[in-house]
């Protein structure tokens, strides 16, 4: 912009003149130059080596849209989408995300367990539970983790661990090793005082895991309110472990018949608290 500096100036002729000076301005364009980091000197925006020093001063010269400006670069290879991790108290009824950590427990528990007795280690005998072992109470609890059948193993194993996930999302781990405990062990002990044994397996733990995730669905089937459970899938999977002891005699029924009663019992003390 040229503009009136303001002031007279007496020249050799005595006559007055008026002075003017030069100022830029920049209009939100480019940038007129750019320092180099090694002489100092301005150089072009434009180029991608200094002429004085050879210095490089970028990998390659900037691409210019049409109002002569530098263009931003634009990534090609789009951004992934991605959730954040699901928050504490973020959807009512579910729980923030987490990981399964009981219920991987209990499924490694079993797979060593059918191990073990495959192995002979230990005498198969202290594996099991009958007749009410007041005096070797720990068998109680060993039990529930002992397969003597390949098919039962994987059956039980499966459904603790899909239904054991789901249950441990919902409510948290100590639920889940709660009705592990009651209708696994639980369900072998009230079994050994009723029908004598020797029993093994986790078909109580299993079906106690199954009834209380189906207990929020099947109150509302009852009612006759939408619900997100696949009952069916699930029925399937309790039916075919309830009849277990068909396929292996050291499934119990009464176990089994433990851990329902257990599902549902704390299925719907959790639903009603939960609502």
């Amino acid at each position: 912009m040229i503009g009136p500096v303001g002031s007279h100036s007496n020249t050799g002729c005595g006559g007055p003149q008026l002075g003017f000076t030069l100022d830029v301005v920049s209009a939100g364009g480019p940038d007129l130059f750019v320092v180099c980091k090694n002489c100092g000197s301005e150089v072009s925006p434009y180029i991608t080596e200094c002429p004085y020093c050879g210095t490089r001063l970028r990998k390659r010269a900037p691409k210019i849209d049409r109002n002569g400006r530098i263009a931003e670069r634009v990534s090609r290879r789009p951004a992934t989408p991605s959730l954040p991790r699901l928050r504490r108290g973020e959807i009512p009824g579910i729980r923030h995300e987490s990981h399964p950590y009981v219920a991987w427990v209990l499924v490694l528990l079993g797979v060593l367990g059918a191990l073990i007795w495959r192995t002979n280690l230990i005498n198969p005998a202290d594996l099991m539970v009958w007749g009410g072992p007041s005096h070797q109470w720990w068998r109680v609890l060993v039990a529930p983790f002992v397969y003597d059948n390949t098919g039962y193993a994987f059956i039980a194993l499966l459904v603790i661990a899909l239904f054991g996930w789901l249950m441990e999302r919902r409510h948290g781990p100590v639920v889940v090793g709660a009705l592990a405990l009651i209708g696994g062990a639980g369900g072998l002990a009230v079994a050994s005082r009723v029908g004598g044994g020797p029993f093994m397996g986790g078909n109580g733990a299993a079906l106690a895991l199954i009834c209380a995730w189906a207990v929020p669905d099947l109150t509302k089937l009852v009612r006759k309110d939408e619900f997100e459970g696949d009952l069916l899938g699930a029925g399937v999977l309790a039916g075919t472990v309830a009849l277990m002891p068909l396929a292996s005699p050291q499934a119990s029924w009464v176990a089994g018949g433990v851990g329902v009663a257990a599902g549902l019992i704390l299925g719907f003390l959790l639903t009603r608290i939960h609502h």
